[in-house]
């Protein structure tokens, strides 16, 4: 088997060995190595970059033997040397091919793994004040899984449900492979248990839905500043009381897409700004993404978990401590996610993810 690199992937995988060059040269950078935010954005996505440009690396260098072998063979000048390449020539290729396999997985994922930071909403959807806990609950077993692979967690935007819970959460993560590996949860999660505000024991089916940002390097994000009005209010409380008299929050309104957001989590009138601006810029970095999507729709399946919230991902069943998902179509042990050993489950759907974008390359 003689396996290709298609002109197009070769093209984009001598792109991504120069942006892993460049990468290296701005670590070197004094003024980079002083900003801690971008030398961990840099050193993700060099991390990323460096599977498949080393595949792709060695893939060139035994395509350059190969060629030094064949030419021995061809030209028959020297019979020993002939008897050599004709002996090594095939473990050469087998190796090349092999390696060929691994770089298209390696591609498909690259641009996921290089996004080291993402925004997570979950919103309480039908079930009342079951609804706002289960919220709450899914916010536990994502904090578990991060703490688990060592990201940060924050909390940007928080309210709390009537009894406990919250109606809604926002949260960003940050750390190699937040978003490729969390990037599947965007949906609606069903719980079918008894809660704790049922007197009768009964089971009740109750959801909270979840949305996915990704958050990109600044420069992937066509955003600019002139476009955005920002006003500065004091932060407001139930019924749009004032509770704080002085104007810390921050709300802000892109006018070409009308995409508003408003942080008033903090005291800071300065940590709420850079708040507000990095979920802008993650939501306005969806629509972008969206956009594309639809435009190459035809050329390539969308990512799994990438429906509108109304999509129903997932079915958590107390009673039998059982999860499914309904994109897998498999099930998963209960406690075990809860407690945030979501790996088992982080895996499946990214094997099934990949299948679907190599079948689309």
């Amino acid at each position: 088997m003689d396996e290709r690199i298609a002109d197009n992937l070769a093209r984009r995988l001598d792109e991504m060995d120069a942006q892993l060059r460049g990468v290296g040269e701005q670590l070197l950078d004094p003024e980079v190595l002083g900003d801690h935010h971008r030398v961990r954005e840099l050193s993700v996505k060099r991390s990323a970059l460096e599977g498949p440009v080393g595949t792709w690396r060695r893939v060139k260098a035994l395509e350059a033997e190969r060629e030094e072998l064949t030419n021995a063979i061809t030209a028959n000048e020297d019979a020993e040397l002939v008897v050599l390449a004709r002996e090594e020539l095939p473990s050469l290729e087998e190796e090349r091919d092999r390696l060929v396999e691994a770089l298209k997985t390696e591609l498909v994922t690259a641009e996921d793994k290089a996004i080291g930071a993402m925004i997570l909403e979950i919103r309480a959807g039908v079930g009342g004040d079951e609804a706002g806990i289960w919220a709450g609950d899914l916010l536990e077993m994502y904090e578990r899984y991060a703490q688990g692979r060592q990201w940060r967690f924050e909390v940007l935007e928080a309210h709390p449900g009537e009894i406990a819970g919250f109606k809604s959460v926002i949260v960003e993560l940050e750390g190699e492979g937040a978003w490729s590996e969390l990037g599947y949860e965007g949906g609606t999660h069903q719980v079918k248990r008894v809660p704790a505000t049922e007197a009768q024991g009964r089971i009740h089916t109750s959801t909270a839905t979840v949305a996915v940002l990704a958050q990109p390097e600044e420069v992937a994000v066509q955003l600019e500043k002139s476009d955005v009005k920002e006003s500065i209010t004091t932060a407001q409380g139930p019924g749009g009381q004032n509770v704080n008299k002085v104007a810390t929050a921050v709300h802000l309104i892109h006018e070409p897409t009308g995409i508003e957001v408003r942080m008033q989590e903090t005291k800071s009138q300065a940590q709420n700004r850079e708040k507000a601006w990095r979920l802008l810029r993650a939501r306005l970095y969806e629509r972008q993404q969206r956009e594309l999507d639809a435009r190459r729709a035809e050329e390539r399946a969308s990512m799994i978990g990438s429906g509108g919230r109304a999509e129903k991902i997932r079915t958590y069943r107390w009673k039998e401590n059982l999860v499914v998902d309904h994109r897998l179509g498999q099930s998963f042990n209960l406690g075990e996610l809860m407690q945030g050993r979501l790996q088992p489950l982080v895996e499946a759907l990214i094997e099934m993810d990949v299948a679907r974008r190599l079948a689309a390359l």
